[in-house]
Parts: structure tokens; sequence; C-alpha cells
């Protein structure tokens, strides 16, 4: 009897702690669900209805803070620019704004420069935070990242200086000899020259004017819309043209070499307008009797083959601190010399757009004192037109699959046209093209 009661009072002890651990691990698992993570917007009963999923949705980095400054919930862009750490808000004008706001119900709002996370270089994040109370406790903060918006903003009060600049220019020196052609109306020989002065600065003025349509029009046009297979030896041919008489002035040896017979694919004005650039450059910054070498070959790459379109001259040369700024706009390596042989400063630039809208980049080597190479990089024609092709085909496709139970030929006419296009003129194989002969060299 003794020892069925002792074996009673056993289990009933047992049950008792199986009771109490199995509440203690309800508990411990509510309190861990509750926990807030750094992923999403974190979910509380103290907020109003409906604000999670308002927050949720906004573009802007969220935070909403409690009666005691704590985070109750942060969004993931929040974490990402640095807002919240530890659970606590970590920017303090932030966080004297949100106990004003609490304080008075008043809503805030002020633009501000943070510390770049994750570097040393000084760098700044513009931001735009308004503060808002959200019900009778909780306030709410909002943050934007300006950052990009300050860089786009800086770079086209930049070009709008410039171009005022570059415009007031020649106008002024025209301005100036206008009026010395009208005091020296006695003179013929003054006369002359200083009309040689003002055709020499309105060329300048007209040459600047067309660069800046040129630029707008690469920054704007979409250069594959009308794209076709073109022969680099054909643009090469084109920029040799554009500089012949230039480099016979100076007596610069001008050379084209390279593995002839390739194809790239885009804008025929627009590749031609940006290997000419770059041809010009290297004749007006070299010295007379110089040499000035255009060579092409292609370069094999995972993503489909590249054409290297290397222009090479024996000038002046740049400098290390200017290489990263010659494709700005306006910038010029020798101001004074830019100007005697009237560059505007946007050459380059229009290159650097006309690459990249092509899908390829220019760079460039360069050394003082022996000279500069500046390469343009172009998808070959064949690999390019075919990514083209696979795109326009898979749309055509997609649209057409809807039409296929109603009209069975469609496929078929579809290949037809297919088969067509691959047998037409603009096709990249060579055969399609008329021999070419090899560019010009001058004496």
């Amino acid at each position: 009897m003794d020892v069925n009661a002792a074996v009673a009072a056993v289990a009933a002890i047992a049950g008792v702690l199986t009771g109490v651990i199995a509440m203690l691990a309800f508990r411990f698992s509510e309190r861990e669900q509750r926990r807030p993570t750094r992923t999403s917007l974190h979910t509380d009963p103290v907020l109003p209805p409906g604000v999670d999923t308002v927050l949720s949705v906004l573009r802007s980095s969220a935070v909403v803070l409690d009666e005691a400054d704590g985070v109750v919930k942060a969004s993931s862009a929040a974490y990402a620019l640095g807002l919240v750490r530890g659970g606590k808000l970590a920017v303090e004008p932030m966080l004297q704004m949100a106990r004003d706001t609490r304080r008075d119900g008043e809503i805030r709002q002020v633009e501000l420069d943070l510390p770049r996370r994750g570097t040393g270089r000084g760098e700044a994040l513009a931001v735009s935070a308004r503060v808002a109370p959200l019900g009778s406790r909780l306030v709410l903060l909002l943050v934007e990242d300006l950052t990009e918006a300050r860089r786009i903003e800086a770079v086209r009060r930049d070009f709008v200086a410039n171009v005022s600049h570059e415009l007031k220019t020649p106008v002024g020196a025209l301005s100036l000899l206008s009026e010395a052609v009208m005091d020296a109306s006695d003179d013929p020989e003054a006369v002359e020259r200083f009309a040689g002065r003002m055709q020499i600065e309105a060329t300048r003025l007209t040459n600047l004017v067309q660069e800046l349509i040129d630029l707008s029009r690469v920054q704007n046009d979409d250069p594959l819309e009308d794209a076709e297979p073109i022969r680099v030896d054909e643009l090469v041919a084109e920029a040799i043209d554009r500089c012949r008489h230039a480099a016979g002035t100076k007596e610069i040896t001008m050379a084209a070499g390279g593995t002839a017979d390739l194809h790239v694919w885009g804008n025929r004005g627009q590749l031609a307008a940006a290997l000419g650039n770059l041809v010009e450059n290297a004749v007006n910054y070299s010295p007379a009797r110089t040499r000035v070498g255009i060579a092409a070959r292609t370069v094999a790459q995972p993503g489909g083959d590249l054409i290297e379109i290397a222009v090479t001259d024996q000038g002046i040369g740049i400098s290390e601190k200017d290489k990263e700024r010659v494709f700005e706009r306006f910038y010029r390596v020798d101001p004074a010399r830019s100007r005697a042989t009237g560059g505007t400063g946007l050459g380059l630039a229009i290159v650097k757009h006309v690459a990249a809208s092509h899908g390829g980049e220019v760079t460039v080597w360069s050394a003082e004192g022996q000279g500069s190479t500046f390469t343009l990089r172009l998808p070959e024609a064949r690999a390019a037109r075919d990514r083209a092709h696979q795109m326009s085909h898979r749309d055509d496709m997609s649209s057409q699959d809807d039409m296929s139970q109603q009209d069975g030929d469609t496929h078929g006419l579809d290949g037809e046209a297919r088969r067509a296009s691959h047998s037409s003129p603009h096709s990249s194989d060579s055969s399609a093209y008329e021999t070419l002969p090899s560019p010009e060299v001058l004496p």
C-alpha cells in the first residue's frame, strides 16, 4: 500500500513538472515570434490598423518610434542607410526632431548630409527627413535619399554654366572684331585681317552649336532602332577623309591597318561621328610630320565578340590626373591649345555616349610626351544582331501564341519572314558587301 502511494505521488509530481515545462516553452516561443527582424517591417499590435500595409509599399525609408524612442518598426532601407542600429535611431538630429514632434504634434522636415556607411573617403548621403505624429504615442519618420538627384542637378548646373561661357567667348570676339572693322574702314589690310578673325570665330561658334546638337541627339535617341551592320573599313575611310585636309596641312601621315572585313551593328551616322572625333583629336594634338594610326581587330569575349578600333597618335599625351576627366563635357587637357585648334571639349563626351548607347565603351592609354591611344570597343555585328533578333523573335512568339489557334499558317509565315531576313542585303555575310579598298595613306 505504501509502495502504491509513493508511485502515485511520483507520477503526480512528474505531471506537474511536464506541465510547467510545456508552459515555459510556449511562452518562449511566443516571445521569439514577437521579436523584430531586420528583413521586413515589424508587426506590433500598438500600430493603428492599416499602417503596416501602407509603410510596406512606401519608397522612402520608414521608422516608427514609441514614447521611449524605441524602434517599433523599421524598413530594410532604413537599416541599409544606417538610420537604425541596435534597435535605436542612430541619427541624433532625426531623434531630436521626433522628440519635438511627440511633444507638440507639429510635422517637421529637414535635409541632412549623413556619412556614407562602409567608406572612409568622406562621402555623404543627402537625405530629406520628415517626422509626423502617428496616433497618440507613436512618431513616424520618413527618409528619402536625395544623393542621386543632387548629383544630377549639379551636372545640369555645370553644363548650363559651361555652355554659357563657351557661347559667350566667340560671340564677344565677334562683337569686338566688328567694332574694329568699323573703326578701320579706311584701312583695307586691317579690314581683311579682322574679317579673317571673324570668320574663325564664326566657324568656332558654328562647331560648338553643332556639337551641342549632336550631344543632345546621342543622349536622347536610341541608335539601335534603325541599326544595321556596318563595315569598319568604311567607318575608318570616312574618318580619314574627314581629317585629310588638316593632316595634309601638318604633313601628318594617317595609316589604317588591322583585320579587314569587320562589321559592327549600330547607327552609321553616330558611329562615323564618334570615330571621326577620335581621329580629328589625334590630328589636332599631334606635332607636324608625325603619324596617326587606325587599327581594328576582333576580341573574343564570353558574351560575344567585340570589335576594337584603336586610334594612336604621337602627340603631347595626357597626364594621369587628366585621363580620368577627358570624357567630361567641356573638359580640356590644354585649354589654350584647344582654343587654338578650335576644340570645344565636347568631342570625347559624344564618343563616350555613342559607345555606351551601342553597348560598348571607349578607353584611353596615354603618357605625357609619348602620345595617346583611344580604343573604341563595340559589339561585333553578327553577335549583336543575333541577340537583337532573339529578343524580337521572343516578343513576336509571345504575341502570336494567342493567335495560333485561329490562323494555323502564322508560324509558317513567320518562318518565311525570318528566312527572308537572313537573306536580305543587310545580312552580316561579307558576300553581301562590295569590296572596299584600303584607306589611302597620306604622303
